[in-house]
Protein backbone atom coordinates (compact mmCIF):
# COMPACT_ATOMS: atom_id res chain seq x y z
CA UNK A 1 0.00 0.00 0.00
CA UNK A 2 1.41 3.49 -1.13
CA UNK A 3 0.46 6.61 0.50
CA UNK A 4 0.58 9.44 -1.58
CA UNK A 5 1.83 13.08 1.06
CA UNK A 6 -0.87 15.62 1.11
CA UNK A 7 0.46 18.44 -1.60
CA UNK A 8 2.09 21.70 0.13
CA UNK A 9 0.08 24.24 0.93
CA UNK A 10 0.62 27.83 -0.94
CA UNK A 11 1.81 30.49 1.19
CA UNK A 12 -1.57 32.65 2.74
CA UNK A 13 -1.37 36.37 1.78
CA UNK A 14 -0.18 38.37 4.52
CA UNK A 15 -3.05 40.20 6.07
CA UNK A 16 -2.16 44.13 6.59
CA UNK A 17 -3.06 44.49 10.36
CA UNK A 18 -6.44 46.57 11.45
CA UNK A 19 -6.03 50.33 11.65
CA UNK A 20 -8.72 52.28 13.66
CA UNK A 21 -8.35 56.28 13.62
CA UNK A 22 -7.68 57.31 17.78
CA UNK A 23 -7.16 53.96 18.87
CA UNK A 24 -3.38 53.83 17.49
CA UNK A 25 -2.18 55.40 20.09
CA UNK A 26 -3.98 53.49 22.95
CA UNK A 27 -1.37 51.70 24.68
CA UNK A 28 1.05 54.60 24.96
CA UNK A 29 -1.82 56.70 26.27
CA UNK A 30 -2.93 54.23 28.97
CA UNK A 31 0.49 54.13 29.87
CA UNK A 32 0.97 58.13 30.46
CA UNK A 33 -2.66 58.09 32.32
CA UNK A 34 -1.09 55.33 34.98
CA UNK A 35 1.60 56.74 35.11
CA UNK A 36 0.44 60.16 35.66
CA UNK A 37 -1.55 58.59 38.87
CA UNK A 38 1.24 56.14 39.97
CA UNK A 39 3.24 59.88 40.53
CA UNK A 40 0.03 61.67 42.05
CA UNK A 41 -0.25 58.56 44.96
CA UNK A 42 3.39 59.47 45.22
CA UNK A 43 3.24 63.30 45.66
CA UNK A 44 0.38 62.89 48.08
CA UNK A 45 2.51 60.11 50.38
CA UNK A 46 5.57 62.35 50.28
CA UNK A 47 3.00 65.51 51.40
CA UNK A 48 1.74 63.48 53.80
CA UNK A 49 5.55 62.26 55.34
CA UNK A 50 6.48 65.37 54.91
CA UNK A 51 3.78 66.91 57.63
CA UNK A 52 3.71 64.12 59.76
CA UNK A 53 7.91 64.76 60.31
CA UNK A 54 7.14 68.53 60.50
CA UNK A 55 4.74 67.71 63.28
CA UNK A 56 6.37 65.78 65.03
CA UNK A 57 9.28 67.83 65.16
CA UNK A 58 7.14 70.38 66.56
CA UNK A 59 7.60 72.86 63.34
CA UNK A 60 4.29 72.95 62.87
CA UNK A 61 1.49 72.62 65.13
CA UNK A 62 -1.43 72.38 62.68
CA UNK A 63 -2.65 68.53 63.09
CA UNK A 64 -5.95 68.93 60.39
CA UNK A 65 -2.96 69.59 57.76
CA UNK A 66 -1.59 66.46 58.95
CA UNK A 67 -4.72 64.60 59.17
CA UNK A 68 -5.81 66.03 55.54
CA UNK A 69 -2.48 65.10 54.41
CA UNK A 70 -2.96 61.60 55.46
CA UNK A 71 -6.00 60.74 54.49
CA UNK A 72 -5.44 62.00 50.98
CA UNK A 73 -2.64 59.70 50.62
CA UNK A 74 -4.71 56.83 51.62
CA UNK A 75 -7.80 57.52 49.96
CA UNK A 76 -5.57 58.13 47.03
CA UNK A 77 -3.63 55.13 47.24
CA UNK A 78 -6.76 53.18 47.93
CA UNK A 79 -8.51 54.54 44.68
CA UNK A 80 -5.21 53.40 42.78
CA UNK A 81 -4.98 49.85 44.02
CA UNK A 82 -9.12 49.58 43.31
CA UNK A 83 -8.35 50.44 39.90
CA UNK A 84 -5.61 48.11 39.56
CA UNK A 85 -7.98 45.53 40.63
CA UNK A 86 -10.25 45.92 38.03
CA UNK A 87 -7.55 46.17 35.02
CA UNK A 88 -5.73 42.90 36.35
CA UNK A 89 -9.51 41.45 36.76
CA UNK A 90 -10.35 42.31 32.79
CA UNK A 91 -6.82 41.15 31.76
CA UNK A 92 -7.53 37.62 33.75
CA UNK A 93 -11.45 37.96 32.26
CA UNK A 94 -9.76 38.56 28.78
CA UNK A 95 -7.21 35.88 29.10
CA UNK A 96 -9.69 33.22 30.24
CA UNK A 97 -11.63 33.41 26.70
CA UNK A 98 -11.62 31.47 24.39
CA UNK A 99 -11.01 31.91 20.60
Amino acid sequence: MVITPASPLRSLPQIAPLKVPGIADAGAGFQSVLQDAIHNVESFRKDADTKVSAFLSGESDEVHDVVMATQKAELSFELFQGVRNKVVQAYQEIMRMQL
